[in-house]
C-alpha cells in the first residue's frame, strides 16, 4: 500500500522544501497542488489584493523614484514569519476569498493607470513567486505594453524559478531576514537559497535588500556587518533597507524596536554600502 501512495504523490520542486504531494493536496505555502499528477499553482490569477501604490512602498528607492506602480497579491507563502504584516493572505489557503484577474487583464488595468503615473505592476502582499508561472505570464503581458515589472519576494526558492522569471523582471525587493542560519530556520527558510537568489538576481535585473530588525534576533551589531559585508561583496550599490519590527501576528507581545537601534544598524552598515536607508520609523 506504501508504494502504491508513493506512486502516486509527486514532487514539487518550485522551492527548497521539495514537497512531495498526494492528489489533491497543497504544500507547506499552501497554493501548489497536485492536480492530476501534475503540481500547479492553485492561486493562479486568484488575487486579494490590487492597489496602486508609490513605488517607495515596496521598498524601492532607487529604481523609478516618485512612481506609482500597480500592486497585486494573491495568497500562499513558503514561510511562516511570525511577524507577518500580510498574515490574513500570506498564511491563507485557496479558501479565502479571492478574484480572478487574467495576466492580459491585469496588463490592461496597469496601462490604464498609467495617467495617474503608474510605470507596471509589482507582484507583492504574499510570496508572488509561489505562483511563478502567473508572474512569468503577467510579466510578459506587462512588458508588451511598455511597462515595468517588479518582484517583491522572500527569495527562498530554487534557481530554476528564479531563471523562468528574470527575463521579464526590471526590479527586485529581496528580503533578507537576518545573517544566521538559525534565525532563517526559524522563519521557516532557507538562509543558503536567499542568497543564492540575491546574487543571481543581481547579475540580471536592479535589486535591493530589506532587513527587517527583530530586537533580540537580528539586531547585534556583528550580524548586522556581516550582512552588510555581504551585501557589498556583490555590489556595494545594491541599496539596503532597514526597517522597523511592530508588533503584529504572532509576535503581538514583543514590543517594536527601538528607533535608535535601527538608526545605529544604518550607521553600521553604510560602513560597507553606499545606499543604506531605514524604513518604518
Amino acid at each position: 500500500m506504501e508504494s502504491v501512495e508513493s506512486e502516486m504523490r509527486v514532487t514539487c520542486d518550485t522551492c527548497f522544501y521539495r514537497c512531495s504531494l498526494a492528489e489533491g493536496r497543497t504544500g507547506k505555502c499552501r497554493a501548489r497542488i497536485n492536480s492530476g499528477g501534475n503540481i500547479v499553482p492553485l492561486n493562479y490569477g486568484r488575487l486579494t489584493a490590487l492597489a496602486l501604490d508609490p513605488i517607495e512602498k515596496k521598498p524601492l528607492y532607487r529604481f523609478f523614484p516618485g512612481s506609482m506602480i500597480l500592486s497585486a497579491g494573491s495568497f500562499g507563502c513558503n514561510m511562516h514569519c511570525p511577524f507577518c504584516q500580510n498574515a490574513e493572505i500570506s498564511q491563507s489557503g485557496g479558501d479565502i476569498e479571492t478574484a480572478y484577474v487574467s495576466p492580459e487583464s491585469l496588463a490592461e488595468k496597469a496601462l490604464s493607470l498609467a495617467p495617474r503615473g503608474n510605470i507596471g505592476v509589482a507582484y507583492t502582499y504574499n510570496e508572488p513567486l509561489v505562483s511563478w508561472e502567473y508572474v512569468r505570464d503577467a510579466s510578459r503581458c506587462v512588458r508588451s505594453l511598455g511597462m515595468k515589472n517588479v518582484v517583491v519576494t522572500n527569495g527562498c526558492v530554487n534557481s530554476t524559478v528564479i531563471e523562468k522569471v528574470l527575463p521579464y523582471i526590471d526590479a527586485m525587493n529581496i528580503d533578507l531576514k537576518g545573517f544566521t542560519r538559525e534565525w532563517y530556520e526559524s522563519l521557516g527558510g532557507d538562509f543558503d537559497v536567499v542568497k543564492d537568489t540575491i546574487v543571481r538576481s543581481a547579475k540580471k535585473t536592479h535589486v535591493e535588500v530589506t532587513t527587517l530588525i527583530v530586537p533580540g534576533k537580528n539586531d547585534g551589531e556583528d550580524e548586522i556587518r556581516s550582512l552588510a559585508q555581504w551585501v557589498s561583496s556583490i555590489d556595494k550599490k545594491i541599496p539596503l533597507h532597514i526597517t522597523r519590527f511592530f508588533p503584529h501576528w504572532r509576535m503581538k507581545d514583543v514590543d517594536a524596536t527601538p528607533v535608535d537601534t535601527v538608526y545605529r544598524s544604518v550607521s553600521l552598515a553604510r560602513e560597507y554600502l553606499e545606499y543604506v536607508y531605514p524604513g518604518n520609523c
